[in-house]
């Protein structure tokens, strides 16, 4: 995949099929649209290209609403290279290029920047100034310019239209179960392993704790959850702490440590990812170490429960 963040740097074709959008998530809805434009570019021949806009636009366009996402623009670009994406461009969304209009988007950035012969969206999408573009307007235009319009329909899970926004509030209000069955995988984020107050140890738990990659992406709800952990070529299983301690401190900072099942290595500084598998609890205070070691048993216990389940 050829990744670009410059329509400058993206060579005009006119034989190109192209889709655009945020993709937060890739999840089912946005690989519907993403399979059909490979799938097209395939039978005629042509390029395909995936346009997206970073920051996210709310966060640009509302001052008081810094959106968490749910994929960093790496996890966007792998995941998107693995369903036969050839051409990746991130556009800088700024308040100046929310400015334009729909009519200087396509003709400024499509028709006479990156040229195409058709353009793949879902059938309710919206862009431009106002959110004028529609399907509609790009009909008008490409049958002026000679490119064609084809659209996707939303993908339904039980009834229900998958979307970046109800996986981002399922995962913020703690339900990790909706959030992975709209995801279509399970939610994950990765991070380095820095050094902590060693509190874990001192419990016979010790934990590695992780600074996020990236502090755009969306933590879940606070809380314990069943966890693999992907640490350089080796997958284990774990126990994830995302919470603020509050059996020790009256006011703690948030914490994302990582206990790992049957692990007693050093791994400061290394990168893991973390695999959220299950939400096993809340975050509870407890009146002494011994009631915390006594529920942390409880749930180590709860966690290979799931995990035996899993692999049988």
């Amino acid at each position: 995949m050829q990744v670009f963040n410059s329509i400058k740097d993206l060579t005009k074709n006119k034989n190109t099929i192209l889709t655009l959008g945020t993709f937060d998530g890739i999840h089912p809805g946005h690989l519907k649209i993403i399979d059909k434009l490979v799938d097209c570019s395939k039978e005629k021949g042509f390029r395909n290209v995936v346009i997206t806009f970073h920051p996210h636009p709310r966060t640009v366009l509302s001052s008081d609403n810094e959106v968490k996402m749910l994929t960093t623009q790496e996890e966007r670009k792998n995941l998107l290279e693995k369903h036969g994406v050839e051409n990746f461009l991130t556009i800088n969304f700024t308040k100046e290029f929310a400015s334009l209009t729909a009519e200087e988007f396509i003709y400024d950035y499509l028709v006479n920047g990156i040229g195409l012969s058709e353009i793949v969206l879902g059938h309710d999408h919206h862009f431009g100034k106002g959110r004028s573009g529609n399907v509609e307007l790009l009909n008008k235009i490409g049958a002026k310019e000679k490119f064609s319009v084809t659209t996707v329909d939303a993908f339904y899970i039980k009834d229900e239209v998958v979307s970046s926004t109800k996986i981002r509030n399922a995962l913020i209000e703690g339900d990790l179960k909706k959030a992975n069955i709209l995801l279509g995988r399970n939610y994950s984020f990765s991070g380095t392993v820095i050094g902590g107050d060693k509190r874990g140890r001192e419990l016979g738990y010790p934990t590695a704790n992780i600074k996020l990659s990236s502090q755009e992406k969306l933590l879940p709800a606070i809380g314990i959850y069943a966890v693999r952990v992907l640490l350089n070529n080796e997958k284990h299983i774990g126990l994830l702490s995302i919470g603020k301690r509050p059996t020790f401190y009256n006011a703690g900072e948030l914490v994302t440590e990582v206990y790992i099942y049957n692990f007693n290595r050093e791994i400061y500084d290394e990168v893991v990812t973390l695999e959220l598998v299950e939400r096993l609890r809340g975050e509870e205070k407890f009146d002494s170490a011994d009631d915390l070691i006594s529920q942390m048993n409880k749930d180590k216990e709860n966690g290979l429960k799931i995990f035996n389940e899993l692999n049988n």
